[in-house]
């Protein structure tokens, strides 16, 4: 008979506990029952293995799918009833697997409700179904690709804007050095215990017996001798030093991927990406919109009404820009190619420069004589349009 063991129990973690609850809980008592470091202790050996099993099962979601529904788990079921010939063999148009007529099937002599043997019936169907269906299924771990990394990364306007390499430091998992990434000590290996070296087991289904794959040692009769340091995942968390290049250009919010710098796979399958959210940090007057730059420049009275030329700063430096006569507060202008570069286009954004009226300081009597004598040129009301609309 197969163990009837609770393996959430085993672990320590509810029925609800998520992959990585399940995940801690794995090996931290990995860790302190581990037979290495518990030399000649045959209890802890036993909890070590009663650990393995109940991790084997509930860290696959089809696994643990079927141990909560029936409390074991299988992939591979064989009627055990003495029937000859194939197990699919025998019965009429009622019947169903191995002879067996699950249309009359109940588990109370026929004495349950119909609506409670209809239920037990279906549940006995999907039980040979999964059975059936795994029949032959492969007990190896199957290489998995790993898993993507996310990482969040700030830089200045100026590197934005510029370019720049950086170097960053992240946890991510690589392949064990001890085990070479098999996750097996290596060595001699142990019998199973459970299945006594023969590979399968018999257990017990409502008034039906199979001969199913051991779980523990997966059809093999022996135990893996576990890696000690990675504990059998074939992986371990390092800290690793990556270099990444930050192109020129480069928007807030843009995902940038480094090939081959996530988790490593297991069972050789090739390593997942590492992926950069960038971040730009905001500068003081310079304001980016798309591939162009956008800046607000005080302008006085005096170079808006006569026009003048005045020198603004851009991302390359200073240009000077031609302030026509009779320029309004907020008026826009355009310097063509100021703005960012975009490789994709092979080409730049321009930079819009927003005038900012500045009225003159009144300092001295002088300044009030002239500001008066050009109030008694300029006549004309400046919101005289506004009272037009009301």
């Amino acid at each position: 008979m197969a163990s009837k063991t609770d393996h959430y129990e085993t672990l320590g973690v509810s029925r609800g506990a998520s992959d990585d609850e399940l995940r801690k809980a794995y090996r931290r008592l990995a860790r302190k029952y581990h037979p290495d470091l518990n030399p000649g202790d045959k209890s802890a050996e036993e909890r070590f293995k009663n650990v393995q099993e109940a991790y084997d099962i509930l860290s696959e979601p089809k696994k643990r799918q079927m141990y909560d529904q029936y409390g074991f788990y299988s992939d591979q079921a064989m009627p055990g009833n003495g029937a000859e010939g194939h197990p699919f063999s025998g019965g009429g148009p009622n019947m169903g697997f191995g002879g067996f007529d699950f249309s009359e099937y109940t588990g109370r002599g026929g004495q349950g409700t119909a609506q409670e043997d209809d239920a037990e019936a279906f549940g006995f169907r999907d039980l040979f179904g999964q059975f059936f269906g795994a029949r032959g299924a492969q007990q190896s771990q199957v290489p998995q690709r790993g898993a993507d990394l996310e990482y969040g990364l700030n830089v200045d306007f100026w590197q934005s804007i510029k370019g720049t390499q950086v170097r960053l430091n992240i946890t991510r998992q690589e392949q064990c050095e001890t085990c070479k990434g098999s996750g097996s000590a290596g060595g001699n290996t142990p019998v199973c215990p459970e299945c006594n070296g023969s590979g399968h087991v018999d257990q017990m289904a409502g008034a039906m017996k199979f001969n199913l794959t051991c779980q523990r040692c997966g059809g093999k009769g022996r135990l893996r001798n576990t890696c000690p340091t990675c504990y059998g995942d074939g992986r371990t968390s390092k800290q690793d030093i990556v270099e990444v290049r930050i192109p020129a250009g480069v928007q807030g919010g843009s995902r940038l991927r480094v090939p081959g710098k996530g988790n490593a796979g297991t069972s050789g399958a090739s390593a997942g990406d590492l992926y950069i959210t960038v971040r730009v940090d905001p500068h003081p007057f310079f304001y980016r919109d798309g591939d162009n730059i956008e800046i607000r420049v005080p302008v006085t009275v005096t170079e808006a009404g006569l026009g003048a030329k005045v020198e603004v700063p851009t991302i390359d430096g200073r240009a000077l820009l031609k302030i026509p006569q009779g320029t309004q507060n907020g008026q826009k202008f355009r310097l063509r190619e100021k703005g960012v570069y975009n490789a994709r286009k092979s080409s730049r954004g321009d930079q819009i420069v927003e005038v900012v009226l500045q009225a003159p300081k009144v300092q001295d009597e002088r300044t009030k004589e002239l500001l008066r004598e050009l109030a008694q040129i300029q006549t004309e009301d400046p919101r005289e349009e506004i009272w037009a609309k009301i």
